[in-house]
């Protein structure tokens, strides 16, 4: 009699009254509850409900909070269990220099790291067998959350050298000798930056305004149990954690009392500090030489060529002209900085002195101090001017076409360029003692004394025409400035 009943029940539905709709939660308590095995795992389940008495169709949709476990797993089904995976990761031997901690300077020394790129981190290992070690055995750990990345040429003499600067002040420098492994390199980290800061900024905004999405650290008391399997948070990193809970992101009337007293002290402070001129009158700050716009640097100075332009070169001149790639061998970027400082201090200059014996010091001081002009030797607005000119087949012709550019620049950037081309036509007399050629001294300097203003990535194009600018220059240097042959 009962399989009778069974049979009844399966082969036709009941009949039911007509359900009003629910007004709370307690009309699903009669709800049949069926478990749906995962096809990812046989252990852990996914607890999906149906109901005899409603169809989810029916029911208000609600969202499911999850424990992460779960979720992880729930994911995993809809989308494929490569979503938790790294979305790059590339595994090489580079140099790698750790130049900053927490914003303080170190001694830069070059170390070929094992170097492995993950989806948020760049991990540095002394050796590859490093890498089986546990998390502990880390030689660095570099956290790419809104780092900054970007090429350096400043920073050392290296080529193809990339800085990475993380969010709490760290610097890294990172080169290898081939540009395509150090562009791949460089690429790959400004996505995983891009990536993971998105990440990182979308999941607090979802996380501030929304209760739907679940929280990423599932161990908090306010978010359910953790699973059985799931270790323990340490108490340490959990203070650091809950500033996601709710109980951070309510303010007591003292904390509110507290913000409005260091605002009104920053007030008082922000009305009552000296103006810069103020400051530069009594000599707290002065006005640098290094990165000072030409016109303003000549202008403070009386002069229509910088100080230290003709220091330098006179120092070259006595001492230097022949000296085995005079300006394409690099000196030491400690002191090259140290030297600097001095001059933007206005201290008193002595280059014979015996700290800058070493004469390739004096000229990286130099093209450093053209480097960082903020308009360039050859303003912006001149250096298309310059390309066209240059192309000019007949060479009398691309003579007077230069000579004539030259002649409209301002009168520091005229004189200035007149003193340093003619100092460079007597590097390249001694051409067989310094190794130094038209060709040499155009590598060097092109990309020193010009550059557009806005690169639309043609960067190969405008160096050649960079070098072959300052390469005529350099040859036709009495032509164009009426020098006579002395």
């Amino acid at each position: 009699m009962a399989s009778t009943r069974i049979t009844n029940l399966q082969s036709k539905p009941p009949v039911l009254p007509p359900v009003l709709p629910l007004q709370s939660s307690t009309a699903a308590q009669g709800a049949v509850q069926m478990r749906i095995k995962s096809a990812q795992s046989s252990t852990e389940r996914l607890s999906q409900s149906k109901s005899m008495v409603l169809q989810e169709s029916d029911l208000p949709q609600k969202p499911i909070v999850r424990h992460r476990r779960n979720q992880s797993q729930h994911n995993v089904v809809v989308a494929g269990a490569a979503l938790f995976e790294p979305l790059v990761e590339l595994k090489e031997h580079l140099n790698v220099a750790k130049i900053s901690e927490s914003g303080k300077k170190q001694r830069k020394n070059w170390a070929l790291m094992w170097t492995v790129l993950t989806s948020d981190q760049l991990l540095l290992y002394k050796d590859k067998q490093d890498t089986s070690q546990k998390p502990g055995g880390k030689t660095d750990v570099v956290q790419l959350c809104g780092a900054v990345i970007e090429w350096t040429k400043e920073k050392s003499s290296r080529k193809n050298v990339f800085q990475i600067t993380t969010n709490t002040g760290s610097e890294y420098l990172v080169q290898t000798d081939s540009y395509s492994t150090a562009n791949k390199w460089c690429d790959a980290i400004r996505k995983t930056i891009d990536s993971s800061t998105k990440d990182e900024q979308s999941f607090r905004l979802r996380r501030s305004n929304s209760t739907e999405i679940l929280p990423r650290h599932s161990s908090l008391p306010s978010y359910g149990s953790a699973s059985p399997n799931t270790k323990r948070q340490n108490p340490v990193h959990r203070r650091s954690i809950n500033m996601f809970g709710s109980s951070k992101l309510k303010h007591s009337t003292s904390d509110s009392a507290d913000k409005n007293g260091v605002k009104n002290r920053l007030k008082k402070f922000i009305t009552r500090r000296p103006s810069m001129k103020t400051l530069q009158e009594k000599g707290l700050i002065k006005d640098r030489v290094f990165g000072c716009h030409l016109l303003s640097l000549c202008e403070r100075e009386g002069t229509t060529v910088p100080k230290f332009v003709r220091v330098c070169l006179d120092a070259v001149d006595k001492r230097g002209l022949d000296v085995d790639g005079i300006y394409r061998v690099s000196g030491n970027l400690a002191t090259i900085q140290k030297l600097r400082f001095i001059v933007d201090q206005e201290e008193d200059l002595d280059l014979d002195h015996s700290q800058w014996e070493d004469i390739h010091v004096v000229t990286g001081a130099l093209k450093m101090f053209f480097r960082e002009l903020p308009e360039p030797l050859f303003p912006f607005r001149f250096f298309q001017q310059f390309v066209e000119a240059v192309k000019i087949k007949e060479t009398k012709n691309k003579v007077q076409a230069v000579k004539k550019l030259i002649q409209q620049l301002p009168k520091p950037n005229q004189e200035t360029m007149r003193l340093l081309f003619s100092h460079l036509h007597r590097v390249l007399a001694y051409s067989k003692k310094n190794l130094m050629s038209t060709q040499g001294i155009g590598i060097v300097f092109g990309p020193t004394l010009m550059w557009p203003e806005l690169d639309a990535g043609n960067m190969a194009v405008n160096m050649v025409y960079q070098n072959q600018i300052v390469e005529f220059i350099l040859i036709e240097t009495r032509e164009i400035f009426n020098i006579d042959g002395k």
